[in-house]
């Protein structure tokens, strides 16, 4: 409980002492070059800074979006400015602190919880294993470094590659940028009603599975054969098992309208399995199975 209320202040603690000590690393680093390509840059990161700020103050879906796409900014400009020999522990430590606050699965849980109702309680689940450790990292590259790098082209005056860099920025970074949004809004949510799993990536539309139908709550027993909503996350799976079956409608790639299914059992993981199973036991969900 100390930690939940603690964790926050920290956050933004980390990011707003983030220019003390990352600062004069980043103004050594751009003082060789010219006065257009320092202004723009100062100009981008002081944004960035600003906006990263900004978002942990009214935490939200889309705040912790915004925050979790700006933050590994900090840490390429601590190791850009190292590569050109101004780097320094301080620097790097700072950024590396900003990073893993926002990354914590229990910021993204403050963040969530931020814009839900005062009866429901938010868990996000786990980011699948190939989007995690493949597609997120690029996906952040491009979404980022895009309007990043023809920015920085256009202030040293190379036009044409400052001007194909830009032009194909904005639509990746609207596209993607959608697409990072969408793994901030994938819950498990408890409400009054039972439970719901809203996930834009596995179902069509969120699915409300009612107390009455829960037959029992706990982790994934060993060869299971419940629906597999965990889109093959790492961590703990949690299984719902239901009294009767509950329709719903899978999300499948190139398939419009989804895949109904009807399942008995579902499975999803969340970031924090050992929270979500104790807000199970204070609503007194069944446990098991």
């Amino acid at each position: 409980m100390v930690l939940q209320r603690l964790l926050p202040w920290a956050v933004r603690a980390a990011w707003a002492v983030l220019p003390l000590a990352l600062g004069p690393s980043l103004g050594a680093a751009l003082d060789p070059r010219s006065r257009a390509v320092q202004l723009v840059a100062a100009g981008g990161l002081w944004a960035g800074w600003a906006t990263a700020l900004l978002a942990t103050l009214v935490p939200s879906p889309i705040a912790l979006t915004v925050a979790r796409v700006v933050a590994p900014g900090a840490g390429a400009a601590a190791v850009a400015a190292a590569a050109e020999g101004h780097g320094s522990p301080l620097a790097l430590g700072a950024a590396l602190a900003a990073i893993v606050l926002l990354l914590l699965p229990e910021t993204g849980q403050y963040f969530v919880n931020g814009a839900s109702y005062p009866n429901e309680r938010r868990f996000p689940l786990r980011p699948p294993a190939a989007v995690l450790v493949l597609v997120l990292p690029l996906a952040w590259a491009l979404c980022v470094g895009g309007p990043v790098a023809g920015s920085l082209l256009l202030a040293a005056r190379q036009w044409v590659a400052g001007g194909v860099a830009s032009a194909l920025a904005v639509p990746l970074t609207v596209v993607l940028g959608r697409s990072l949004h969408g793994l901030s809004r994938r819950w498990r949510v408890f409400v009054p009603a039972g439970l719901v799993v809203h996930d834009p990536i596995a179902l069509a539309d969120p699915v409300l599975f009612q107390r009455q139908v829960i037959a029992a709550f706990g982790p994934a027993r060993a060869g299971t054969t419940a629906l597999d909503l965990t889109q093959r996350a790492p961590g703990l799976a949690l299984e719902l098992a239901l009294t009767e079956e509950v329709p719903l409608v899978r999300t499948t790639p190139g398939q419009r309208g989804g895949l109904p299914a009807a399942p008995r059992a579902v499975l999803v993981t969340p970031t924090r399995p050992g929270a979500v199973l104790r807000e199970a036991a204070s609503r007194r969900l069944p446990a098991g199975p």
